[in-house]
């Protein structure tokens, strides 16, 4: 596979060729909106459910499976094979490092919408877990790869202590408007780690009560691609249901794919 060359998800076959910013294939004629990069793993303990859920059979065309020994490695490796209009399905939050960083070198500024139930914030010192999947938001602000003006965190409902005093220190906000509305910002890629959602939407790895409905997240991601700004989108934290597929499908569509 290549950037552009993908699998089809209709023919199985390295038939769909990248035309402008989505695929056509060559062999059922199909064209789709976005290019598919698997990212099945899961950067901490008992992360299982997540690795199988990232190959959830979604409709668009597979650019590249992600499967690297180590976090660096998986994070060069997602940068360099996204599309030019990237799904990534992940695994854990991990994922989205790649990808913000393959968009930043891509596009300079990249504003992040981090949808989570849970902040990503800690740091192998602040980390009760020591899992790097409760790391990768702030990995990506200790990088300089973002700004934290530059990010929202959207849907969060169970952070660590020093979560909270990091958002009020850094000043990282809560209301998507902030990035849609900002003529300076015109790059934004999507975070969406699915236990967002209240737990009766959509199986999760971790849930959490008292999330979104499917409807809500919904809109808030139509604002996003009406606003012309989004670059990309990465899904996670997902249970490997075959259920699941329908409702990733309908967010993605959301946001034009």
């Amino acid at each position: 596979m290549s950037l552009l060359r993908a699998r089809c998800p209709a023919c199985r076959t390295l038939t769909a060729v990248a035309i402008d910013d989505g695929y056509e294939c060559h062999s059922c004629g199909r064209s789709f909106g976005a290019g598919l990069v698997r990212v099945p793993r899961a950067w901490g303990d008992g992360g299982e459910a997540m690795v199988e859920a990232a190959s959830l059979a979604l409709d668009y065309p597979e650019v590249a499976v992600v499967e690297e020994e180590t976090l660096a490695m998986q994070t060069l490796a997602v940068a360099s094979d996204l599309a030019a209009r990237p799904l990534v399905l992940g695994g854990c939050c991990c994922s989205h490092v790649g990808a913000v960083e393959g968009l930043a070198a891509r596009h300079g500024r990249v504003a992040v919408l981090w949808l989570d139930a849970h902040g990503d914030l800690n740091t192998p010192e602040t980390s009760p877990s020591g899992n790097d999947w409760g790391m990768p938001l702030r990995m990506l602000l200790d990088r300089g790869t973002i700004a934290a003006a530059d990010v929202v965190l959207w849907g969060a409902r169970n952070l660590d202590r020093p979560e909270v005093e990091f958002i009020a220190a850094a000043g990282i906000g809560n209301d998507p408007d902030t990035l849609l509305d900002d003529a300076r910002i015109e790059a934004v890629y999507v975070a969406l780690d699915c236990d967002v959602f209240d737990p009766d939407e959509i199986a999760v790895f971790m849930p959490e009560p008292g999330g979104p409905s499917l409807a809500e997240v919904e809109q808030l991601l139509t604002r996003v691609r009406v606003s012309g700004k989004l670059v990309g989108v990465g899904f996670t934290g997902l249970a490997p249901d075959p259920a699941n597929v329908q409702k990733v499908q309908r967010l993605a569509a959301a946001l034009g794919y």
